[in-house]
Parts: structure tokens; C-alpha cells; sequence
């Protein structure tokens, strides 16, 4: 509010018209605005109130804030780079495919193809042996008949020949009966095989999400450490801001006073007269709402 402004409303009020609640409005954006001009105007200046001893306090503070905000904003880099190195670990750990398993995932698909090839196998094998049987159990029965016919020559010699033929058919049952035996040992064998690369595949998986447990950990905790910096970095700046403030509204109400004060905002005089003209209109508007 300009001194004009002032003289019209206090003659605006001479015929009863107030507006209390406007000006008090009026007073409470222009001092808003004035903290703010403090606080920026201290960011600014306060490297150069070294020498002003009112000022010794609020200088020395900030020179120690300084050097704790450094350290908190390097503790809170080294924490992001942590946490990040975390977030790919845990990442690469449950995407990956090792080598390793891809071993083991060949070796597991050769053997359960070798199993299926030897379950063929058998499983021809006890078919043939099946035919074998019958063949054998039908010949042993036409040997009973033509054994209770006896008789000719012609007789005895087919006699000898499905006798012949009965000894051929038990050998080769016998055959066919140990290469079913080998194949079920073979079979068996290549099972264990396939449970034992199944374990190593499971162990691998186990040893990973372990490790990506491990890395989710870190990030629990990274998150945590973070989050405390932040407030620790927050608090800081608050209370620096309170300086700046502080410092601000000391040195733009003592230019005039004080040569040092002048010397320290000269760079920033044209904002010290907008602070010190808020701080009249300030008053102004007061003494119009009736508080002064």
C-alpha cells in the first residue's frame, strides 16, 4: 500500500466505510511475501555477515549446517547407489539363466529321452517274449498229442522237431527275458539319474531366490536408511531456511545503520527497498484495520 492508497482509505473511512477484514487480508499476503524476500535475500548474503557480530550466531550455525547437509546428501548418493546396485542384482538373480542350468536342463532332456527309448525297447521286448510263450505253449501241447499217439517214423521225427523247436523257444524266452532284466536296471538307473539333476536344478533355484532374498533385504533396508536421510536432510534445510530468514531480515532493516549491512546487500538493493516497502504497507494496512 502506497502512501496515496493509505490517504484515500483513511478518507474512506472518515464517512464510516471500513473494511477490516481486507486490510488485515492485505497485511497478512504482504508479510508472506516479505518472509519469503528475507529468506532469499539471507540464501543470497550471509557468506558476507561473517563480520557482523550481531549475526555471529546465525552465520556460525549455518557454516555447520553446511557441513551436515554435505554429509547427509553424500551418505544419501552412496545409499541410492547401494539401493540401486540392489534393485539389479535382485532383478539379474530372478532373470537369469545360468549356464550352469542350462547344463543341467540338456542333461535332464538327454536322459528322459534315453528313458523313453528304453521303455520302447522293453516294452517290445515283453511283447515279443508274450508270442514266444504262445508259441512255446502251443507247441508243448501238440508234443503231449503226438507223444500219446507214438507210432511211425514219420511221427517220431516231427516229435524230434518240436522238441528241438520247444528247446529254441525257452533259450530265446530266456533271452529276451535278461535283456528285459538289463533294460529295467538301465531304466532304473537313468531314474535316479533324472532325480539327481532334478535336485540340482532345485538346489540352483533355492541358491538364487536366496541370494535375491538377500538383495530384497538390502532394499528394505536402503529404502529405510534413505527415507531417515531425507527427513535428517529436511530439517536441515528448514533450519536453514530460519536463518536465512533471520539473516535477511536483520540486514535489509539495518542498511541504513549500518555500512557493513550495506556493503553485505548492495548486489541486492533494489530487493531490500521492496522488503522495506512491504514492511510499510504492512503498517499501513494495520493502523486501517484499527491494530496500531
Amino acid at each position: 500500500m502506497t502512501s496515496s492508497r493509505y490517504l484515500l482509505a483513511r478518507f474512506a473511512q472518515a464517512f464510516g466505510y471500513f473494511r477490516r477484514a481486507q486490510r488485515m487480508g492485505d497485511a497478512a499476503s504482504e508479510m508472506h511475501l516479505l518472509r519469503e524476500a528475507e529468506a532469499q535475500l539471507g540464501a543470497a548474503i550471509w557468506e558476507k555477515t561473517e563480520n557482523i557480530e550481531a549475526l555471529s550466531v546465525e552465520y556460525w550455525n549455518l557454516r555447520k549446517l553446511m557441513k551436515e547437509r554435505d554429509e547427509v546428501r553424500e551418505r544419501l548418493e552412496a545409499c541410492q547407489e547401494r539401493l540401486d546396485l540392489a534393485h539389479e542384482e535382485r532383478a539379474e538373480l530372478l532373470n537369469s539363466s545360468p549356464e550352469e542350468d542350462h547344463d543341467l536342463l540338456d542333461e535332464r532332456t538327454a536322459l528322459l529321452t534315453g528313458l523313453e527309448k528304453l521303455s520302447r525297447d522293453r516294452d517290445q521286448i515283453v511283447n515279443t517274449a508274450r508270442e514266444v510263450r504262445r508259441a512255446y505253449i502251443g507247441l508243448k501241447m501238440k508234443l503231449e498229442v503226438l507223444t500219446e499217439e507214438g507210432g511211425s517214423s514219420t511221427k517220431q521225427a516231427e516229435t524230434d522237431e518240436v522238441k528241438a523247436r520247444l528247446i529254441g523257444l525257452k533259450k530265446q524266452f530266456a533271452d529276451l527275458k535278461r535283456q528285459r532284466i538289463e533294460i529295467g536296471e538301465k531304466i532304473e538307473a537313468d531314474d535316479l539319474k533324472v532325480d539327481l539333476v532334478e535336485e540340482k536344478m532345485k538346489e540352483k533355484r533355492q541358491e538364487r531366490r536366496a541370494l535375491a532374498s538377500k538383495a530384497f533385504e538390502v532394499i528394505g533396508e536402503g529404502n529405510k536408511e534413505i527415507s531417515i536421510l531425507r527427513a535428517e536432510s529436511g530439517v536441515i534445510d528448514t533450519r536453514m531456511r530460519q536463518l536465512y530468514a533471520e539473516i535477511g531480515r536483520y540486514v535489509s532493516r539495518n542498511t541504513t545503520q549500518d555500512p557493513v549491512c550495506a556493503a553485505a546487500s548492495k548486489s541486492h538493493h533494489d530487493l531490500v527497498d521492496v522488503m522495506r516497502a512491504l514492511r510499510r504497507s504492512i503498517a499501513l494496512n494495520h493502523r486501517l484495520a484499527g491494530n496500531a
